[in-house]
Order: C-alpha cells, then sequence, then structure tokens
C-alpha cells in the first residue's frame, strides 16, 4: 500500500512538472513569477479579494514586472510607473489591445465597442467619433446645463425640504443620491430622458450593475476552455441573457428618438443624423456600443468617486475646512459656484486628484494585451498574446514614489505633476487606449463637489472615523456606503428660491 501511494504520488508530481515545463516557452527570458503554478488554474489559487492588492503584495516580492499564469493565458503585471512609461511608449502600439475575452464578446458586442475592441482602422475609427461627436468641448459645454441642473436637484434631495430650511443636521446616506445624480446627468445628455420620470429606471440600473459585476476577468471560462464547456454555475447562460437584455434596451432608446424625429440635440440625435450622412459609420450597433461604453464608465465609476472624496473629507476635517475657505474666498455666499469657477478652485481640484490616486475607479486599469505581437518590458519577454494589467492602485500607493503614500494630502499636488512623473498618477488610464472621457468626468466631479462643500456643513455621524474599506467591483466601491450628516448653508437659499419643483 505504501509503495501504491508513493507510486501515485510520483506521478501526480510527474505531471505537475510536466505540465509546468510544457507551458513554459523555451528560451524565453520571462519575468520572475511565484512558484506552484497548478495543472489547469494556474496561479488562481493566490488571488483573493481585492485582487489589486494581492497583486501588490506579490510584486513586492517578485518585482516590478512579474508574470502569473492564469490558466492557459500568461499575465504581465506591471506596478512601476518606468516600466508604464516602457508599455506606452516604446511598445504602446503593440499594448494598445484589449484580451479578447468570452465575456466580452457577449458584452460589447462581439469585441466591437471603443473600450474593448483590438487596435485598428476600427477602434480609429470609433475614437475619431468620440473625441469630436461626444467628448468635444462643444459637445460638453452644450450639456452645462443639465449638469448645473442635476447638481442643483441633488443639492434640494440633500436639503430635505425644498420650502424650509431648518438649522440643524440631518443623517443621508449618500451613495443612492451620488448614484441618481450621475445616472441622470448621463441619460440626460445621451438620449434626454430624467429617470426620476420614467417607468424603467429600476431596469435600466440592474443592467448597468450585471455587466460590471459579469464584466471584466471574473470568468474562469475566460481562461480555463474546459470550463466554458461545462459552466458550472451557469455563468455564460447569464452574460448572454444580460447581453440580449442590454441591447434591447439601447435599441429602444435609439427607435425612439428616431421615430420621433423632433429635432432633438441629445449624443443620439446627433449620433442618428450623422447616421444619415455617413450610414457606414453610424449604424445602429456601433452607436449602441457607443452609448454602453458611456453607461459603464460614466455612471457608477463617478458617483462612487465622489462618495471617496467625501469620505476623505469628512475623516480630514481640515482638508474640508481649507476646501470651504478657498470657495468662500472665489465666490463666496452671495452666488452658486458654476463651472467657470472650476479652474480657480485648485485646492479643490487637489482633492479630486488626492482621491483618484488613493482610492482609482479602476485599480488595475483596463487589461492591455500583446495580441498580435510579442514585445519587451524592462529586458523580460513578453510573448505575443499575453495579457498585461498596470497595477494603478499599487503605483498610487508606493511609499518610493509618494510621501507618506497613504495619508490624504491634496497640498502634494499644488504645483501640478511634472511631465517626467506622469506616469506615477494614473487613473483614467495612458497611452493611445487611455479613457476619453476625462474631460466630463472632470467637470461632474469637479462642480458636484464644489457645490456639496459651498451649500452644506458636513459632519461624521459619531466620532468614529469613516471606514475606507474596500468592497468587491471592478470598480473598487466601499465596503460600508457614506452615510454622514449635512446642514444647509445660507447660499442653499438662493438655490431652492430659483427651483419651484425640486
Amino acid at each position: 500500500m505504501d509503495i501504491l501511494l508513493l507510486s501515485i504520488s510520483f506521478f501526480l508530481l510527474s505531471v505537475i512538472f510536466a505540465f509546468n515545463f510544457l507551458l513554459r516557452p523555451h528560451r524565453l527570458n520571462l519575468p520572475p513569477t511565484p512558484p506552484f503554478c497548478l495543472p489547469f488554474i494556474g496561479h488562481f489559487h493566490l488571488l483573493k479579494h481585492p485582487f489589486h492588492q494581492t497583486l501588490q503584495n506579490l510584486s513586492q516580492k517578485y518585482g516590478h514586472v512579474m508574470s502569473l499564469r492564469f490558466g492557459s493565458h500568461l499575465v504581465v503585471v506591471v506596478s512601476s510607473p518606468s516600466a508604464v512609461k516602457e508599455c506606452f511608449t516604446k511598445n504602446d502600439i503593440i499594448l494598445a489591445n484589449r484580451p479578447l475575452l468570452n465575456t466580452t464578446k457577449y458584452l460589447a458586442y462581439n469585441q466591437t465597442t471603443m473600450g474593448v475592441s483590438p487596435y485598428g482602422e476600427h477602434w480609429r475609427n470609433l475614437r475619431r467619433i468620440g473625441s469630436l461627436e461626444i467628448f468635444s468641448t462643444n459637445r460638453l459645454n452644450f450639456f452645462l446645463g443639465i449638469r448645473e441642473d442635476e447638481v442643483k436637484r441633488l443639492l434640494c434631495k440633500l436639503c430635505g425640504n425644498c420650502y424650509k430650511l431648518e438649522d440643524e443636521f440631518r443623517v443621508v446616506e449618500l451613495e443612492p443620491m451620488l448614484q441618481d445624480l450621475t445616472l441622470n446627468v448621463v441619460m440626460r445628455m445621451v438620449c434626454g430622458k430624467k429617470f426620476y420620470e420614467e417607468d424603467y429606471s429600476s431596469k435600466f440600473r440592474d443592467i448597468v450593475t450585471q455587466i460590471l459585476a459579469h464584466g471584466g476577468a471574473t470568468n474562469p471560462g475566460d481562461f480555463i476552455p474546459l470550463w466554458n464547456w461545462i459552466d458550472p454555475t451557469g455563468f455564460m447562460k447569464r452574460v448572454k441573457k444580460i447581453a440580449k437584455t442590454s441591447d434591447e434596451f439601447l435599441q429602444q432608446l435609439i427607435d425612439e428618438i428616431r421615430s420621433q424625429n423632433d429635432g432633438g440635440d441629445t449624443m443620439i440625435h446627433h449620433l442618428l443624423s450623422l447616421q444619415n450622412i455617413e450610414p457606414q459609420y453610424y449604424n445602429d450597433q456601433t452607436i449602441k456600443g457607443l452609448i454602453q461604453d458611456i453607461f459603464l464608465a460614466g455612471i457608477d465609476t463617478l458617483a462612487l468617486t465622489l462618495e471617496w472624496a467625501l469620505s476623505h473629507l469628512l475623516n480630514n476635517p481640515e482638508v474640508l475646512k481649507k476646501a470651504k475657505v478657498e470657495i468662500d474666498c472665489w465666490i463666496g455666499q452671495e452666488r452658486v459656484v458654476n463651472e467657470a469657477d472650476l479652474p480657480s478652485l485648485s485646492y479643490l481640484q487637489g482633492i479630486i486628484t488626492e482621491t483618484l490616486r488613493l482610492n482609482p475607479p479602476a485599480p488595475l486599469l483596463v487589461p492591455h494585451c500583446a495580441l498580435f505581437e510579442e514585445c519587451k518590458i524592462e529586458g523580460y519577454d513578453v510573448p505575443r498574446d499575453t495579457i498585461i494589467l498596470i497595477n494603478a492602485w499599487a503605483i498610487h500607493r508606493d511609499p518610493s514614489l509618494w510621501e507618506d503614500a497613504t495619508s490624504f494630502k491634496p497640498e502634494r499636488h499644488a504645483s501640478g505633476i511634472e511631465a517626467s512623473e506622469s506616469y506615477k498618477l494614473i487613473p483614467f488610464g495612458v497611452g493611445r487606449r487611455a479613457c476619453p472621457g476625462v474631460g466630463m468626468a472632470q467637470r461632474i466631479l469637479a462642480l458636484t463637489l464644489a457645490s456639496l462643500i459651498q451649500s452644506f456643513e458636513w459632519e461624521r455621524v459619531n466620532d468614529s472615523l469613516i471606514d475606507m474599506s474596500e468592497g468587491k467591483g471592478l470598480t473598487m466601491p466601499k465596503a460600508q456606503p457614506l452615510v454622514a450628516k449635512c446642514k444647509p448653508c445660507p447660499i442653499l437659499k438662493a438655490i431652492l428660491k430659483a427651483r419651484t419643483n425640486c
């Protein structure tokens, strides 16, 4: 019996070593990798939530450029500015592709949306459309009134009474109100609908939540082909159902606006007018893909960033006081802050930047891929079809790059970041696949945060600090939703007086 057990153990060990040997490309200088790469699953057994923190811990042991096996895929994790710079200067075109995952095949129109499509003529055309027709300064300026109107609506909801301001604090849960704000801003810009006036708001929220929950690298079948064939958890069945529901919803929005023919000027109106001129570029699937990208990138991430920012301010009341003094100095309490004021509020901008440093909405950015060609990163070989993960969260908190790296200090951004150091702060990505909606995000974040600081006094609900632990999710939500106390300032009377329906 002992000999039999010994023989079985020897056989299993031989299989493991043979599997690892066959997976390892010969004569390649791959980045350092942890031991115990298991058959079929690779290094999946090492990953624990939150992934970016696990990868940071591994990088501290194996280096700022390291490799892992996710099933059958080689993954290279980059956690230093110098390596990021090499990725997106020398290797920018090679790494401008996205991994071809089964989830994005169904959720992103067979990988044809701007966010996940391979680099090439189709993607360049989508980027051109986005830059000129959706995110240009002129288009963003056109929707200024929507942003300001929705921010004022948020202030009225926080006040709790549109006709009387009580001189006392009230307890509010911020997460649902901030989600409403970003949802309504984006929806009004995209199709002119206000979700507080629509029956299907819960349906749309569910679609966005489900896509974010099932998107990215959450499907074992993307890395273990046998898993997809069996689909033991029904993951791919749910993905296909979500994709069908999302497509029907987006098509409904487009068809409604097409049938109205009312001369509106929302994003969908604008894209449909261009469809009449260049139907080969602006077909319905392209429009649906562009709108889906805006929904997924512009609703959840903005609301979460605002929630993190307010949490930091409540835990650092001296920072909140400085921000309020700056706003009172530049604007006062006689009029409401507007977007034209924002460039003058440098300390407020520092608060937003510091929030994005400590709590980037995509801590591992969107994965890149050396899809068609091999390259080198800091001397290591990166074979074709290798997935590249940029651990922005780890770079943003690296003590060798930032003094007192885990502390919230907006002052560190007072003079901006020099071009030579730009790769150590990358919340919106970097290179040609960086987020094209940065301008829109910065406007919404700055206007909302400035308005909240100007219009209310803020306090924690008790003496305990706000819990800053992270929850699970691609966009790094808070583990505990923010609950705080707020009391209206006199300036809010002007807002309430100007609005008869809050």
